[in-house]
């Protein structure tokens, strides 16, 4: 069943919600000051429009995912994320072998979040950690499965070999979206998809965001192959301190499986989507090269910002989770005991005094404005994983 639409949180959410809910005029993005690499009105928006292209939500049309008035919001959204995201991108600083300049950012150190959860997370952290994965991992590899038709030759090949294994080698129950599914149900929460995005601030939403953005836009395809190349070259560390931290709660199988498939085929698909997907591509479209690395930073920016968010709200003793408005609608989730409030004082972790690594400020600008904000990389992993490689 399709998610309910969240509660708006300003004027770009609420603009969009009454064009699909009554058809009210709407006008491109309007000029207001963000940081649009992480604002929550701006980055709930685009997730809202890119949602129509994956399970939709209840009570609105599907007619509203290719409606002329939509289509140019998300564009208009899509050009301030973009260009903020280039703007902190500085090529020069990199090799332009797309090869050599992944190893260089798979090597980037950045906010220890994943050991933070292996050896100082509760319960209740790695609730909340799950809770902020939720958004991409319930519908996890649908976004880089774009890119496939938009693909030709050995590259492609060993990108549906990667998707493949996500998606559990076609049996049920398997592909990793499920797993993370039982993991939840385990952990106490709630297992639908889209049950927490009001909980989730723009730093979660924008990691998700990145990937639909390049996965639906065709010119953008090198940087959908850097963005999965990097994944797979990363996940392993990240994923087996996660692996560690449920051990070290106990009782939490699912949980457990969910890290361990993401563990098991480090070697193999670390390489295959070097090797065997970059290189290629590449050979076959040289011109695609720049944004192949322009994908693996932004990736690697985008997870800096989510582990730090994270961080600095453990360390002031708070939930990293949105507090809801007062006035926003809940409709209908459950409040049961059996789904944890985790914005309740009772549950928040009190969480682990940490270093985050910290950079200044980020200025404020414009929609129509890059957003000049330079951040650290992170574990990319954190999000995502090396894949179990299909038996045959």
């Amino acid at each position: 069943m399709p998610p309910q639409l969240p509660g708006a949180r300003g004027p770009l959410t609420e603009a969009l919600f009454a064009r699909w809910r009554y058809g009210a005029p709407l006008d491109t993005a309007p000029s207001r000051a963000v940081d649009a690499l992480v604002d929550d009105d701006l980055h709930l928006a685009l997730w809202c429009c890119y949602e129509l292209s994956y399970q939709g939500f209840a009570g609105i049309g599907d007619q509203w995912e290719w409606e002329p008035e939509t289509v140019a919001f998300r564009a208009e959204l899509e050009r301030a994320f973009e260009a903020a995201l280039r703007a902190e991108h500085q090529p020069t600083g990199l090799p332009t072998d797309p090869e050599v300049a992944l190893r260089v950012i798979a090597t980037w150190a950045g906010p220890p979040l994943a050991h933070t959860l292996e050896t100082e997370g509760t319960r209740e952290m790695i609730q909340e950690f799950a809770v902020h994965r939720s958004a991409y991992q319930l519908k996890e590899a649908d976004a880089h499965t774009w890119g496939i038709p938009r693909l030709r030759g050995p590259g492609r090949s060993a990108m549906v070999e990667i998707q493949a294994d996500e998606y559990g080698g076609g049996r049920v129950g398997e592909s990793h979206s499920e797993l993370f599914a039982d993991a939840m149900g385990e952990l106490g929460l709630e297992r639908s998809f889209g049950h927490y995005v009001d909980r989730l601030p723009g730093a979660t939403l924008a990691t998700d965001n990145l990937a639909s953005m390049f996965g639906l836009n065709r010119r953008l395809r090198g940087a959908l192959v850097g963005h999965l190349a990097l994944f797979e070259m990363t996940s392993v560390g990240p994923m087996a301190r996660y692996l560690t931290a449920a051990r070290r709660q106990g009782d939490l199988p699912a949980l457990e499986r969910f890290y361990e498939v993401h563990v098991q085929a480090d070697a193999h698909h670390a390489s295959l989507a070097l090797d065997g997907m970059v290189r290629p591509i590449v050979r076959d479209e040289p011109d695609l090269a720049p944004d192949v690395i322009f994908g693996a930073v932004a990736l690697s920016h985008a997870e800096a910002r989510f582990a730090r968010h994270i961080l600095r709200a453990w360390n002031e003793g708070r939930s990293s989770l949105r507090d809801p408005a007062p006035d926003e609608p809940t409709h209908g989730r459950r409040t049961d005991a059996a789904v944890l409030d985790l914005t309740s004082p009772s549950v928040r972790p009190a969480g682990p005094r940490v270093p985050i690594i910290r950079t200044e400020p980020p200025p404020r600008v414009t929609l129509h404005e890059r957003a000049l904000h330079t951040s650290r990389p992170t574990d990319v992993g954190s999000s995502r994983s090396n894949r179990n490689r299909r038996q045959s």
